[in-house]
Protein backbone atom coordinates (compact mmCIF):
# COMPACT_ATOMS: atom_id res chain seq x y z
CA UNK A 1 0.00 0.00 0.00
CA UNK A 2 2.52 2.16 0.83
CA UNK A 3 4.62 1.36 -2.47
CA UNK A 4 1.12 2.63 -4.22
CA UNK A 5 1.14 5.56 -2.33
CA UNK A 6 4.20 6.90 -3.62
CA UNK A 7 4.13 6.06 -6.95
CA UNK A 8 0.20 8.52 -6.94
CA UNK A 9 2.21 11.19 -4.94
CA UNK A 10 5.11 10.87 -7.96
CA UNK A 11 2.52 11.18 -10.84
CA UNK A 12 0.48 13.62 -9.84
CA UNK A 13 1.57 17.55 -11.51
CA UNK A 14 3.52 20.46 -9.49
CA UNK A 15 0.47 22.55 -7.68
CA UNK A 16 2.60 25.43 -10.33
CA UNK A 17 1.92 23.45 -13.57
CA UNK A 18 -2.04 22.86 -12.19
CA UNK A 19 -2.13 26.83 -12.60
CA UNK A 20 -0.25 27.62 -15.63
CA UNK A 21 -3.50 27.23 -18.00
CA UNK A 22 -5.63 29.48 -15.50
CA UNK A 23 -2.52 32.09 -15.76
CA UNK A 24 -2.73 31.72 -20.08
CA UNK A 25 -6.44 32.53 -19.78
CA UNK A 26 -6.06 35.49 -18.02
CA UNK A 27 -3.13 37.08 -20.27
CA UNK A 28 -5.86 36.10 -23.26
CA UNK A 29 -8.27 37.89 -21.46
CA UNK A 30 -6.32 40.81 -20.94
CA UNK A 31 -5.01 41.25 -24.96
CA UNK A 32 -8.71 40.68 -26.09
CA UNK A 33 -9.96 43.30 -23.57
CA UNK A 34 -7.15 45.60 -25.34
CA UNK A 35 -8.83 45.09 -28.68
CA UNK A 36 -12.22 45.72 -27.45
CA UNK A 37 -11.30 48.84 -26.32
CA UNK A 38 -9.50 49.50 -29.67
CA UNK A 39 -6.98 51.20 -28.26
CA UNK A 40 -4.78 50.78 -31.05
CA UNK A 41 -2.03 48.63 -32.13
CA UNK A 42 1.28 49.53 -29.90
CA UNK A 43 -1.22 49.51 -26.44
CA UNK A 44 -2.08 45.52 -28.02
CA UNK A 45 1.75 44.95 -28.87
CA UNK A 46 2.70 46.03 -25.44
CA UNK A 47 0.47 43.58 -23.52
CA UNK A 48 1.43 40.78 -26.13
CA UNK A 49 5.15 41.66 -25.11
CA UNK A 50 4.25 42.16 -21.55
CA UNK A 51 2.66 38.30 -21.59
CA UNK A 52 6.02 36.77 -23.55
CA UNK A 53 7.98 38.42 -20.91
CA UNK A 54 6.33 37.07 -18.36
CA UNK A 55 6.00 33.40 -19.79
CA UNK A 56 8.80 32.58 -21.74
CA UNK A 57 12.54 33.21 -21.73
CA UNK A 58 12.00 35.08 -24.92
CA UNK A 59 14.09 38.46 -23.89
CA UNK A 60 16.64 36.44 -22.29
CA UNK A 61 18.51 36.11 -25.68
CA UNK A 62 20.13 39.03 -26.62
CA UNK A 63 18.55 38.62 -30.20
CA UNK A 64 14.98 38.54 -29.09
CA UNK A 65 14.73 42.36 -29.95
CA UNK A 66 16.52 42.21 -33.58
CA UNK A 67 13.86 39.19 -34.18
CA UNK A 68 10.76 41.39 -32.89
CA UNK A 69 12.27 43.91 -34.87
CA UNK A 70 12.59 41.37 -38.17
CA UNK A 71 9.23 40.79 -37.70
CA UNK A 72 7.81 43.61 -37.49
CA UNK A 73 9.71 45.00 -40.88
CA UNK A 74 8.82 42.06 -42.33
CA UNK A 75 4.54 42.90 -41.78
CA UNK A 76 6.11 47.05 -42.97
CA UNK A 77 7.44 45.32 -46.33
CA UNK A 78 4.23 43.04 -46.73
CA UNK A 79 1.85 46.66 -45.73
CA UNK A 80 3.89 48.35 -48.09
CA UNK A 81 3.48 45.74 -50.76
CA UNK A 82 -0.05 45.78 -50.31
CA UNK A 83 -0.61 49.87 -50.68
CA UNK A 84 1.58 49.68 -53.65
CA UNK A 85 -0.28 47.09 -55.12
CA UNK A 86 -4.06 48.25 -54.46
CA UNK A 87 -2.59 52.15 -55.86
CA UNK A 88 -1.39 50.47 -59.06
CA UNK A 89 -4.73 48.81 -59.16
CA UNK A 90 -6.80 52.45 -59.13
CA UNK A 91 -4.20 54.08 -61.78
CA UNK A 92 -4.65 51.11 -63.88
CA UNK A 93 -8.55 51.51 -63.12
CA UNK A 94 -8.31 55.31 -64.25
CA UNK A 95 -6.25 54.83 -66.97
CA UNK A 96 -8.68 52.43 -68.79
CA UNK A 97 -11.22 54.41 -67.69
CA UNK A 98 -9.88 57.51 -69.33
CA UNK A 99 -9.03 55.30 -72.41
CA UNK A 100 -12.47 54.54 -72.81
CA UNK A 101 -13.27 57.98 -72.51
CA UNK A 102 -10.55 58.88 -75.30
CA UNK A 103 -12.17 56.30 -77.55
CA UNK A 104 -15.71 57.30 -76.60
CA UNK A 105 -14.83 60.90 -77.73
CA UNK A 106 -13.00 59.64 -81.19
CA UNK A 107 -15.72 57.60 -82.34
CA UNK A 108 -18.28 60.66 -81.43
CA UNK A 109 -16.17 62.78 -83.19
CA UNK A 110 -15.46 60.56 -85.94
CA UNK A 111 -19.59 60.15 -86.33
CA UNK A 112 -20.35 63.88 -86.29
CA UNK A 113 -17.28 64.44 -88.88
CA UNK A 114 -18.87 61.82 -90.99
CA UNK A 115 -22.65 63.48 -90.74
CA UNK A 116 -21.29 66.52 -91.43
CA UNK A 117 -19.37 65.71 -94.51
CA UNK A 118 -22.63 63.34 -95.62
CA UNK A 119 -24.33 66.83 -95.10
CA UNK A 120 -22.01 68.45 -96.97
CA UNK A 121 -22.24 66.77 -100.07
CA UNK A 122 -25.71 66.63 -100.06
CA UNK A 123 -25.39 70.39 -99.85
CA UNK A 124 -23.16 71.17 -102.61
CA UNK A 125 -25.42 68.82 -104.46
CA UNK A 126 -28.25 70.53 -103.98
CA UNK A 127 -26.76 74.01 -104.44
CA UNK A 128 -24.82 73.00 -107.60
CA UNK A 129 -28.58 71.41 -108.71
CA UNK A 130 -29.75 74.97 -107.76
CA UNK A 131 -26.91 76.78 -109.52
CA UNK A 132 -27.40 74.81 -112.53
CA UNK A 133 -31.00 75.03 -112.65
CA UNK A 134 -30.55 79.19 -112.18
CA UNK A 135 -28.16 79.38 -114.19
CA UNK A 136 -30.00 77.23 -117.16
CA UNK A 137 -33.27 79.66 -116.52
CA UNK A 138 -30.61 82.61 -116.92
CA UNK A 139 -29.57 81.27 -120.63
CA UNK A 140 -32.99 80.13 -121.61
CA UNK A 141 -34.56 83.76 -120.61
CA UNK A 142 -31.38 85.15 -122.74
CA UNK A 143 -32.07 83.57 -125.72
CA UNK A 144 -35.80 83.70 -125.03
CA UNK A 145 -35.51 87.49 -124.82
CA UNK A 146 -37.56 86.81 -121.53
CA UNK A 147 -37.45 90.61 -119.21
CA UNK A 148 -37.33 90.49 -115.69
CA UNK A 149 -40.39 92.30 -113.28
CA UNK A 150 -38.68 95.17 -111.88
CA UNK A 151 -38.28 95.89 -108.25
CA UNK A 152 -39.79 98.73 -106.11
CA UNK A 153 -37.62 101.61 -107.98
CA UNK A 154 -37.97 100.64 -111.63
CA UNK A 155 -34.79 98.64 -111.53
CA UNK A 156 -33.73 95.09 -110.46
CA UNK A 157 -31.74 93.53 -107.84
CA UNK A 158 -28.81 91.62 -108.91
CA UNK A 159 -26.06 89.56 -107.43
CA UNK A 160 -23.56 91.94 -106.84
CA UNK A 161 -25.77 94.69 -106.75
CA UNK A 162 -28.83 96.50 -107.49
CA UNK A 163 -30.50 99.49 -109.34
CA UNK A 164 -33.08 102.20 -110.00
CA UNK A 165 -34.05 104.29 -112.30
CA UNK A 166 -36.29 107.24 -113.16
CA UNK A 167 -36.69 108.84 -116.71
CA UNK A 168 -34.05 111.66 -115.84
CA UNK A 169 -31.34 109.09 -113.85
CA UNK A 170 -30.28 105.40 -112.48
CA UNK A 171 -28.97 105.00 -109.10
CA UNK A 172 -26.59 102.13 -108.59
CA UNK A 173 -26.15 100.86 -105.26
CA UNK A 174 -23.30 97.95 -104.82
CA UNK A 175 -22.85 96.72 -101.55
CA UNK A 176 -18.71 96.86 -99.80
CA UNK A 177 -17.36 95.46 -96.30
CA UNK A 178 -18.57 98.10 -93.97
CA UNK A 179 -15.78 100.85 -92.81
CA UNK A 180 -14.26 101.12 -96.90
CA UNK A 181 -13.06 104.25 -96.97
CA UNK A 182 -13.60 106.54 -101.06
CA UNK A 183 -9.73 105.81 -101.20
CA UNK A 184 -10.43 102.21 -101.35
CA UNK A 185 -12.80 102.43 -104.07
CA UNK A 186 -12.42 102.54 -107.91
CA UNK A 187 -15.19 104.07 -109.98
CA UNK A 188 -14.84 104.98 -113.49
CA UNK A 189 -17.76 106.38 -115.39
CA UNK A 190 -17.55 107.10 -119.16
CA UNK A 191 -20.15 107.90 -121.39
CA UNK A 192 -20.76 104.77 -122.14
CA UNK A 193 -18.69 102.38 -119.66
CA UNK A 194 -18.86 101.62 -116.35
CA UNK A 195 -16.04 100.56 -114.39
CA UNK A 196 -16.92 99.76 -110.42
CA UNK A 197 -14.84 98.17 -107.81
CA UNK A 198 -12.09 97.84 -104.51
CA UNK A 199 -8.49 98.72 -105.16
CA UNK A 200 -6.79 95.21 -105.67
CA UNK A 201 -9.71 93.25 -105.94
CA UNK A 202 -11.48 91.88 -109.57
CA UNK A 203 -14.38 94.93 -110.55
CA UNK A 204 -17.53 94.22 -109.31
CA UNK A 205 -18.71 95.86 -112.39
CA UNK A 206 -16.83 96.42 -115.35
CA UNK A 207 -19.08 96.82 -118.82
CA UNK A 208 -20.78 98.82 -121.66
CA UNK A 209 -23.51 100.78 -120.30
CA UNK A 210 -26.99 100.12 -121.67
CA UNK A 211 -27.31 104.00 -122.78
CA UNK A 212 -24.72 106.74 -122.91
CA UNK A 213 -25.00 109.04 -120.01
CA UNK A 214 -23.87 112.60 -119.22
CA UNK A 215 -20.47 111.96 -117.84
CA UNK A 216 -19.92 115.80 -116.09
CA UNK A 217 -23.58 114.92 -114.67
CA UNK A 218 -22.57 111.63 -112.72
CA UNK A 219 -21.06 111.15 -108.94
CA UNK A 220 -20.81 108.51 -106.35
CA UNK A 221 -20.01 108.63 -102.93
CA UNK A 222 -20.05 106.01 -99.73
CA UNK A 223 -23.47 105.34 -97.79
CA UNK A 224 -22.81 104.67 -94.12
CA UNK A 225 -19.82 103.16 -94.75
CA UNK A 226 -20.60 99.72 -96.07
CA UNK A 227 -22.50 100.64 -99.87
CA UNK A 228 -20.95 102.47 -102.91
CA UNK A 229 -24.07 104.87 -104.71
CA UNK A 230 -24.03 106.17 -107.93
CA UNK A 231 -25.71 107.93 -109.46
CA UNK A 232 -25.78 108.17 -113.58
CA UNK A 233 -27.63 110.51 -115.53
CA UNK A 234 -29.09 109.59 -118.68
CA UNK A 235 -27.97 111.30 -122.00
CA UNK A 236 -31.42 110.52 -123.29
CA UNK A 237 -33.60 111.27 -120.31
CA UNK A 238 -37.30 110.38 -121.83
CA UNK A 239 -36.55 106.19 -122.07
CA UNK A 240 -36.30 103.31 -119.62
CA UNK A 241 -33.41 101.71 -119.38
CA UNK A 242 -33.95 98.05 -119.48
CA UNK A 243 -29.93 97.26 -117.78
CA UNK A 244 -26.99 99.24 -116.52
CA UNK A 245 -24.71 97.26 -118.19
CA UNK A 246 -25.10 95.42 -121.70
CA UNK A 247 -25.34 91.65 -121.23
CA UNK A 248 -26.87 91.32 -117.65
CA UNK A 249 -30.56 90.52 -117.08
CA UNK A 250 -33.12 92.79 -118.42
CA UNK A 251 -36.22 94.69 -116.50
CA UNK A 252 -39.68 94.15 -118.23
CA UNK A 253 -40.14 98.21 -118.96
CA UNK A 254 -43.67 97.79 -119.92
CA UNK A 255 -44.50 97.25 -116.06
CA UNK A 256 -42.40 100.08 -115.05
CA UNK A 257 -44.15 102.94 -112.77
CA UNK A 258 -42.46 106.12 -112.76
CA UNK A 259 -43.16 108.78 -109.41
CA UNK A 260 -46.22 110.17 -109.74
CA UNK A 261 -45.33 113.61 -108.20
CA UNK A 262 -42.81 113.51 -111.38
CA UNK A 263 -44.95 112.80 -114.13
CA UNK A 264 -46.96 115.86 -113.27
CA UNK A 265 -44.19 118.12 -113.14
CA UNK A 266 -43.71 117.27 -116.97
CA UNK A 267 -45.32 119.37 -119.06
CA UNK A 268 -48.47 118.15 -121.04
CA UNK A 269 -46.62 116.88 -124.05
CA UNK A 270 -44.06 115.24 -122.33
CA UNK A 271 -46.18 113.71 -119.86
CA UNK A 272 -48.44 112.36 -122.93
CA UNK A 273 -45.09 110.87 -124.34
CA UNK A 274 -44.46 108.86 -121.36
CA UNK A 275 -47.97 107.32 -120.89
CA UNK A 276 -47.28 106.21 -124.25
CA UNK A 277 -44.22 105.13 -123.73
CA UNK A 278 -45.60 103.05 -120.68
CA UNK A 279 -48.33 101.28 -123.01
CA UNK A 280 -46.57 100.60 -126.38
CA UNK A 281 -43.23 100.42 -124.76
CA UNK A 282 -41.66 102.30 -127.90
CA UNK A 283 -37.84 102.48 -127.62
CA UNK A 284 -34.90 102.91 -129.98
CA UNK A 285 -33.05 100.13 -131.21
CA UNK A 286 -29.82 99.16 -128.82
Amino acid sequence: MAIISDIQEEEAPPPQQQAAPAAVDVDLEVLEAVLERKGGALPFLHAAIDVAHRRSDLFRDPSAVGKVTAMAAACRAQVEAEERKARDAKRKAAELEKAAAAEKERVVKAAAEKEKRESSVVTEGRVAGSSAEKDASTEVEKKEGKANKPNAGNGLDMEKYSWTQQLPEVNVNVPVPEGTKSRFVVCEIKKDHLKVGLKGQPPIIDGELHKPVKVDDCFWSIEDGKALSILLTKHNQMEWWKSVIKGDPEVDTQKVEPETSKLSDLDPETRQTVEKMMVSDVHKPD
